[in-house]
């Protein structure tokens, strides 16, 4: 494991709880080989700087707004034949957790569905790469036909 962090008190935790990783200047991560670049904590981190460094096949972490801007980086990164993993389908699990908490279901429904995220991600990179659209536009259109299948059942208040 390789990783960089800013916080001193992060970097030796890391440290003591994984011992063979490898601490990684924060600007130098980018220059790294790596198999997964994962953003987990700063968004806007792929962009025109970082984007022509990255030696990574895939990208997905848990930071908000990865892509510094969506309809310029996001087709960089499928230009470059990097797969990417969209940070709100990947965060999935912590809303997952907040609603089954809202209604009282059980961690055992939450872990279920938070389970169903992998698949989620398959189809996303699956259809990514057959429609040739990039990765976040896959994401955003399969929210979308969601969100409108729902409101199809629903009735109006």
């Amino acid at each position: 494991i390789l990783f960089t962090d800013i916080n001193e008190d992060n970097i030796q935790q890391m440290k003591n709880d994984f011992p063979s990783s490898e601490f990684i200047a924060a600007d130098a991560i980018y220059d790294t080989n790596m198999d997964i670049y994962a953003p987990c904590a700063l968004g806007a981190t792929i962009n025109d700087d970082t984007l022509s460094r990255l030696k990574c096949s895939i990208i997905a972490g848990a930071a908000n707004n990865q892509l510094k801007v969506e309809d310029v980086h996001g087709r960089a990164v499928m230009d470059k034949g990097m797969i990417y993993a969209p940070d709100f389908a990947l965060n999935a699990g912590g809303v997952i957790n907040c609603y089954s908490e809202v209604k009282g279901l059980s961690a055992e429904w939450a872990m279920n569905k938070s389970e169903q995220i992998y698949n989620t991600i398959e189809n996303i990179i699956r259809r990514s790469q057959s429609e040739s659209v990039p990765a976040y536009m896959i994401a955003n259109k399969m929210a979308e036909e969601r969100i409108e299948s729902i409101s199809k059942v629903k009735l109006p208040l």
